[in-house]
């Protein structure tokens, strides 16, 4: 059967921290955190090729309605976005933070607040959003708003590319994973994210993630049926992809079966085609190299995909149906939530 996917307090105590200390025991002087290794010191002020370098940024934190329906429920995700990304897609949805163009520094003081504010605003869970190149500070973060009382699961939301080391790291912080499967072809995976590896890492990496934290368990929270446990495999079907989506379905069920849940997504949106028509010198080269990019994903694509997930014998998927293709879906990255309230 097929699930529909629908797109729908300060830190208290007298105890007071060093945040500047904080920040500066996080050690990126070469940094390997995610499988690009690209080995920079970002501590002393170097970008890596995710475009970060050891300050924390951030671009929206707010109650987020268009994740999965145990994830966002009917109150929203506390869903915090991080500035950069490691993987750079080239039609990537959310390029304004992945490129690094909006954003604030903030302190890992001030993150920590932040959980703490988007669980009294009645978030089911915090959702971090890319923290691949910030996991310490997220995980320093945590740490601090815990003590103070903050006690929500913790969404780790990732594009899938990530080391074993890095998801082992993550255990006793990260409760779900939301996490990519964007390609089953090397080659894909080059054309776009400039990534070959990409998927045997994304695979060794989902088996880690299954391995730390198990079978899905939910619980009920304020009436919203909510994810406490396990991961959800996102795929975003892309145009002219459909046979690469075919082998990531079959591949995701040959290994995982329902040990996760499978979000097959039909919202890919020509952003890259936007831009391009905007005048982005960037964008119009691109485009140029993948024109198959402009345009949308065919509805009779997507039911095609569904259809063979159904023959497959995969019986409890998320699925969409018209409409979530809209710009209206991406999120406004304004710095809601991220500065001092």
């Amino acid at each position: 059967m097929r699930g529909l996917l629908e797109h729908g307090g300060n830190l208290g105590g007298s105890k007071r921290w060093d945040w500047t200390m904080l920040q500066s025991e996080i050690d990126i002087s070469s940094c390997d955190l995610c499988p690009r290794v690209c080995g920079v010191d970002r501590s002393a002020g170097a970008r890596g090729i995710c475009g970060a370098d050891g300050r924390l940024r951030i671009a929206r934190a707010a109650l987020h309605f268009w994740e999965e329906p145990p994830i966002s429920g009917t109150h929203g995700s506390g869903t915090v976005f991080f500035s950069w990304c490691p993987l750079r897609c080239v039609y990537c949805q959310n390029a304004v933070i992945a490129d690094g163009e909006a954003g604030a520094e903030i302190s890992i003081g001030r993150l920590a607040q932040i959980y703490s504010e988007l669980q009294a605003k009645g978030a089911l869970n915090i959702n971090l959003v890319t923290p691949t190149h910030y996991a310490p500070h997220a995980r320093a973060a945590l740490d601090l708003a815990r003590e103070r009382g903050m006690d929500l699961p913790v969404v780790w939301n990732t594009s899938g590319y990530e080391t074993v080391r890095a998801v082992r790291e993550n255990r006793g912080y990260a409760d779900v994973y939301l996490t990519d499967y964007k390609y089953a072809s090397s080659d894909l995976a080059a054309r776009y994210s400039k990534a070959p590896n990409y998927p045997q890492v994304a695979l060794d990496a989902l088996s880690a993630m299954v391995d730390e934290v198990g079978d899905p368990c939910f619980d009920e929270y304020e009436g919203d049926e909510r994810m406490t446990r396990g991961v959800v495999v996102r795929h975003l079907m892309l145009p002219g992809a459909l046979e690469d989506s075919k082998r990531v379905v079959q591949t995701v069920w040959e290994h995982f079966g329902s040990s996760v849940l499978l979000s097959i997504m039909n919202q890919y949106t020509p952003v890259l085609a936007e831009s391009a028509k905007a005048g982005d010198a960037w964008a119009c080269r691109e485009l140029e190299r993948c024109s198959e990019l402009a345009r949308r994903v065919p509805n009779e694509d997507y039911e095609r995909l569904l259809d063979f997930a159904d023959s497959l014998g995969i019986e409890d998927y998320f699925w969409q149906e018209g409409g979530a293709a809209e710009e209206s879906f991406i999120p406004a990255f304004d710095l809601e939530g991220v500065l001092s309230e």
